[in-house]
């Protein structure tokens, strides 16, 4: 069942789900691993633009868009506060149970 259109997935892209082996919480905890990396990035991107837009806000003197920009950068900041608190949550339930969700050492 690892075949899609008839090209052998596993051996053809070199997935670690090659061996059959795997299970789905495996793909689960893979997909949470990038949504970890994924959110980390747009909030990136979100405190950068926020940035610039305090800075663009403050030369041309219009107070009310650099008042909006810097809310832009405290709900950034509040995402990754709250992606962290989740990645450290998800990390001592880790720990408690014995499961890996995030470490992953069947990869």
């Amino acid at each position: 069942m690892n075949k899609l259109a008839q090209v052998p997935i596993g051996t053809t892209f070199n997935t670690p789900f090659s061996t059959g082996q795997n299970s789905l919480g495996d793909l689960i905890s893979l997909g949470l691993n990038i949504s970890f990396v994924v959110a980390g990035i747009i909030i990136l991107f979100m405190l950068v633009f926020a940035g610039f837009k305090i800075i663009q806000g403050a030369g041309s003197g219009n107070q009310q868009d650099a008042q909006k920009a810097q809310q832009a950068a405290s709900s950034a900041v509040i995402g990754f506060v709250i992606i962290f608190a989740a990645y450290w949550i998800i990390r001592l339930i880790e720990i408690i149970t014995g499961v890996a969700f995030i470490t992953m050492p069947g990869f």
